[in-house]
């Protein structure tokens, strides 16, 4: 039975309600403490159940705009609770959310469209998320986050970590820092279960070795990029902090709508041609957006907001990654590969207009109106063209959760 008072995505205040109410629920098992502070404050908070000192850390919140990890990380927590098996020898560890000032910032109560999910959007630049931050700082600069999940994986040295993302339109899909064999089977089963496609040429691990359909192992650090420009690097990044005590980081994703359009694996038959327009059409819609930001700059005089912030350092994106989509061979040539880069064309134009809107909102700016009739055609054009429907709630926590549990057990027979 889920602590939450209803199924939705719960606020950071309430998530960490349940969770001390499950540590006072289950105090010889359970226990809540806190383990850091945000830039602005916040507490960041370490759920833990068992005391065994093989240990799994389940990471929520890394990624303000992909809130379902925060209710399936306490349906996991209540799983372990109950399921022994799930303690045999192991213990659990969930950070609440790590990213609690991003957290403040993303409105996602209950969307009913991409229209009300863009309207309260934020997603921080990746100077400014706590596991990126390390593949573009120096460390003397790194967030008071970054170094509390560090912190906490030195301290725990866990054999997996597990850290729950999800995205707006498309699949689900997992990206795996070493390969976990065994797991591709219960990934795909449960996804079908619940009618989520599985996202078979995920743009984001373009051109990566799979080991089942939706399944993808990182390269190593002799393989190359599909996008060269792009300024981060997941070798780099917290994921890869494991590795020091001999683990490795499951990411798991789920979608909130989801699109079949992602998981045909069919080859296109021009993918080349196909990048090409793309490319275009998100310097297009770039330059849209940057235009209205132009105009209102002067205005902004003295501005200096995460959201703005984060808006710039999107538009400052497009240019080298549609570069890289002409200018290099396509990593995949897949119906489901072109269908995910046509999704991020979409989506990092829309984003960013999403969040300068809330800038030029919050000054009561005259250009507001410009960008609120982008983000309400793009929105709805997103839906349109990717047949977008609602995944349930409770299906992407069950979704995630399965694939995470799947995850321990089969590396746990690996780490032994």
């Amino acid at each position: 039975m889920s602590l939450l008072p209803e199924l939705r995505y719960p606020t950071l205040p309430e998530l960490i309600s349940s969770a001390r109410a499950l540590a006072v629920r289950h105090p010889g098992l359970c226990a809540l403490r806190q383990v850091g502070v945000s830039r602005e404050g916040r507490p960041l908070h370490l759920l833990s159940v068992g005391r065994a000192g093989r240990a799994v850390l389940v990471v929520a919140g890394a990624h303000a705009n992909e809130p379902a990890g925060g209710p399936t990380l306490l349906a996991l927590a209540e799983r372990v609770l109950h399921e022994r098996v799930l303690r045999d020898g192991t213990s659990w560890h969930f950070l609440l959310c790590a990213d609690p000032d991003g957290a403040s910032l993303h409105v996602t109560p209950a969307p009913r469209s991409l229209l009300d999910y863009h309207r309260g959007f934020f997603r921080p630049a990746g100077p400014e998320q706590p596991e990126w931050s390390p593949s573009v700082l120096p460390p003397d600069r790194l967030p008071p986050e970054t170094r509390t999940l560090t912190g906490v994986i030195d301290e725990l040295r866990p054999y997996l970590q597990v850290t729950l993302h999800g995205t707006d339109l498309g699949g689900s899909w997992v990206q795996l820092t070493k390969d976990i064999p065994g797991l591709a089977e219960p990934f795909a089963k449960s996804a079908a279960e619940l009618r989520i496609p599985v996202e078979a040429g995920a743009s984001d691990a373009a051109g990566w070795p799979t080991s089942g359909p939706g399944v993808h192992v990182m390269p190593t650090g002799e393989s190359g990029v599909a996008y060269p420009s792009m300024p981060d690097d997941a070798r780099n990044s917290t994921w890869y902090h494991a590795h020091r005590y001999g683990g490795l980081t499951a990411v798991v994703e789920v979608p909130m709508w989801a699109s079949d359009l992602v998981d045909d694996v069919a080859p296109h038959p021009a993918p080349a041609a196909a990048l090409r327009v793309l490319a275009e059409g998100l310097v297009r819609d770039a330059l849209e957006v940057e235009r209205v930001l132009c105009e209102a700059l002067p205005r902004l005089e003295g501005v200096d907001s995460p959201l703005l912030r984060a808006g710039r350092w999107v538009l400052e994106l497009v240019p080298g990654l549609a570069a890289d989509w002409i200018n290099t061979p396509p990593a995949d040539v897949s119906m489901a590969y072109i269908g995910s880069v046509e999704a991020f064309a979409r989506r990092l134009p829309l984003r960013s207009a999403a969040m300068l809107l809330r800038v030029l909102r919050a000054t009561d700016d005259r250009a507001a109106p410009l960008l609120e009739r982008l983000v309400v055609d793009w929105s709805e054009a997103f839906a349109e063209r990717f047949h977008a429907r609602w995944v349930p709630l409770e299906h992407q926590i069950e979704h995630q959760s399965r694939t995470v549990v799947a995850a321990a057990l089969h590396a746990r027979v690996w780490a032994a």
